[in-house]
Protein backbone atom coordinates (compact mmCIF):
# COMPACT_ATOMS: atom_id res chain seq x y z
CA UNK A 1 0.00 0.00 0.00
CA UNK A 2 1.80 3.54 -0.74
CA UNK A 3 1.69 6.06 2.07
CA UNK A 4 0.36 9.46 1.26
CA UNK A 5 2.98 12.62 2.44
CA UNK A 6 1.52 15.97 3.40
CA UNK A 7 4.69 18.13 4.09
CA UNK A 8 3.68 20.84 5.99
CA UNK A 9 7.19 22.23 7.04
CA UNK A 10 6.57 25.40 5.68
CA UNK A 11 3.19 26.46 6.88
CA UNK A 12 2.00 27.76 10.13
CA UNK A 13 -0.65 27.57 11.93
CA UNK A 14 -4.00 27.69 11.41
CA UNK A 15 -2.86 26.62 8.16
CA UNK A 16 -1.03 24.39 8.49
CA UNK A 17 -3.69 22.55 11.00
CA UNK A 18 -6.59 23.16 7.92
CA UNK A 19 -4.12 21.56 5.43
CA UNK A 20 -3.79 18.20 7.93
CA UNK A 21 -7.71 18.29 8.00
CA UNK A 22 -8.87 18.49 4.40
CA UNK A 23 -5.94 15.69 3.77
CA UNK A 24 -7.08 13.67 6.72
CA UNK A 25 -10.88 13.26 5.27
CA UNK A 26 -10.23 12.20 2.53
CA UNK A 27 -8.46 9.39 4.18
CA UNK A 28 -10.44 5.91 4.11
CA UNK A 29 -10.09 3.09 6.68
CA UNK A 30 -6.74 1.49 6.75
CA UNK A 31 -5.14 4.46 4.79
CA UNK A 32 -1.71 5.91 5.33
CA UNK A 33 -0.89 9.11 5.61
CA UNK A 34 2.72 10.62 6.74
CA UNK A 35 2.68 14.52 7.60
CA UNK A 36 5.41 16.31 8.09
CA UNK A 37 5.21 19.69 10.79
CA UNK A 38 7.83 22.19 11.65
CA UNK A 39 5.31 24.76 13.47
CA UNK A 40 5.22 24.53 17.09
CA UNK A 41 1.27 25.12 16.87
CA UNK A 42 0.90 22.67 14.65
CA UNK A 43 3.32 19.96 16.30
CA UNK A 44 0.87 20.32 19.20
CA UNK A 45 -2.46 20.95 17.55
CA UNK A 46 -2.72 18.47 14.48
CA UNK A 47 -1.64 15.04 16.48
CA UNK A 48 -4.38 16.75 19.50
CA UNK A 49 -6.97 17.32 16.54
CA UNK A 50 -6.57 14.27 14.58
CA UNK A 51 -6.24 12.11 17.90
CA UNK A 52 -9.93 13.45 18.65
CA UNK A 53 -11.51 12.91 15.74
CA UNK A 54 -11.21 9.07 14.59
CA UNK A 55 -7.39 8.39 13.68
CA UNK A 56 -4.52 6.94 15.44
CA UNK A 57 -1.61 8.79 15.27
CA UNK A 58 1.80 7.26 15.79
CA UNK A 59 5.54 9.56 16.17
CA UNK A 60 7.82 8.29 13.85
CA UNK A 61 10.50 10.95 14.05
CA UNK A 62 10.53 13.74 16.76
CA UNK A 63 13.39 16.06 16.15
CA UNK A 64 13.99 20.04 16.73
CA UNK A 65 13.49 20.93 13.11
CA UNK A 66 10.50 18.35 12.32
CA UNK A 67 7.65 15.78 13.99
CA UNK A 68 6.66 13.38 11.28
CA UNK A 69 3.57 11.51 12.25
CA UNK A 70 1.98 8.73 10.28
CA UNK A 71 -1.62 8.63 10.38
CA UNK A 72 -4.33 6.08 9.93
CA UNK A 73 -8.42 6.00 10.00
CA UNK A 74 -9.96 4.07 12.63
CA UNK A 75 -12.93 2.10 12.59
Amino acid sequence: MEIQALNLTSERCPMALLLAKRASKSLRFGQVLRIHISDPGGRQDIPRYLLNHGFNVEVQADVYQELVIIVTKRL
